[in-house]
């Protein structure tokens, strides 16, 4: 998966229709969940389309697995992922997930229909990471 930062500075040039292919290249570029993981207790809730986030631990370092029903949906997901993909659990529990994403400018970029579930993503992977790092 590509850096946050990386994906940042590539999106800055782009336009419109460029940044939306962007964001569902993104999400293709997801690293596959299994549909076991896909159940009622990885659903995040308040999306306008089906999203699942499951956090593993690889060592000291947080791997999420996560995946969309929605092509720009999960391009969007795979945005959040990188901002807190194999981080220490300590520091995406303490993160400013929010501020990272907003070089991306998704409320004005993107339908509120497409961005409403963003902040309970974000809530999800916090608690997720906050619990493991107790």
């Amino acid at each position: 998966m590509r850096s946050l930062d990386d994906i940042a500075e590539e999106y800055e040039f782009l336009e419109g229709d460029e940044r939306y292919r962007l964001l569902i290249e993104l999400g293709r570029e997801l690293e596959d969940m299994p549909d076991a993981l896909k159940t009622d207790a990885t659903l995040v809730r308040g999306c306008s389309a089906n999203v699942w986030v499951y956090p593993t631990e690889q060592g000291q370092a947080l791997h999420f697995l996560a995946d969309s029903n929605a092509a720009i949906t999960k391009g969007i997901v795979a945005l959040v992922i990188a901002a807190v993909q194999d981080k220490p659990a300590g520091k995406v529990a303490a993160m400013d997930i929010a501020a990272a994403l907003e070089p991306f400018d998704l409320k004005n970029q993107l339908s509120s229909n497409r961005t409403q579930g963003v902040p309970n993503m974000i809530a999800l992977v916090r608690e997720h990471a906050a619990r493991i790092a107790e």
